[in-house]
């Protein structure tokens, strides 16, 4: 995974959108009845003469399952760390189901280190205050 992932970001926005397509089985007319955006605009994103509109790359991520950032940006300009990145990764696979448990479970441990860290500062306060 880590050689396709490396040779995908080696390429600039419209050759991902190209071998991202073809990858996926899709046709230029398939992409664009399965994204709603017109085929001509697929045409000149692929040959590099247009770049999409926020709606739109939206629409060609979750169409061809890579998240936004992978088709904007070069390696290393916005990523997470990398044992991050691959349980991210992993988790964009499981099915919708998983990726609701995933996501909850993650919230969770979120909203618990917040509530950690705002009790930490009270205590550390409190603590000034009796000093």
């Amino acid at each position: 995974m880590d050689n396709i992932h490396y040779w995908f970001t080696a390429m600039n926005f419209s050759q991902r959108i190209v071998a991202l397509r073809k990858q996926r089985g899709l046709t230029q007319q398939g992409l664009s009845d399965a994204t709603g955006i017109h085929v001509q605009q697929i045409k000149r994103y692929e040959a590099g003469s247009s770049l999409p509109t926020a709606d739109a790359l939206k629409k060609l991520a979750i169409v061809l399952h890579v998240t936004a950032d992978f088709l904007l940006f070069e390696p290393g300009e916005r990523e997470p760390e990398d044992d991050m990145k691959l349980r991210f990764e992993a988790v964009a696979a499981m099915s919708e189901e998983d990726r609701e448990v995933a996501k909850a479970v993650l919230d969770a441990m979120i909203v618990k280190s917040q509530v950690t860290q705002a009790v930490d500062r009270v205590s550390k306060n409190t603590a000034k205050r009796k000093s």
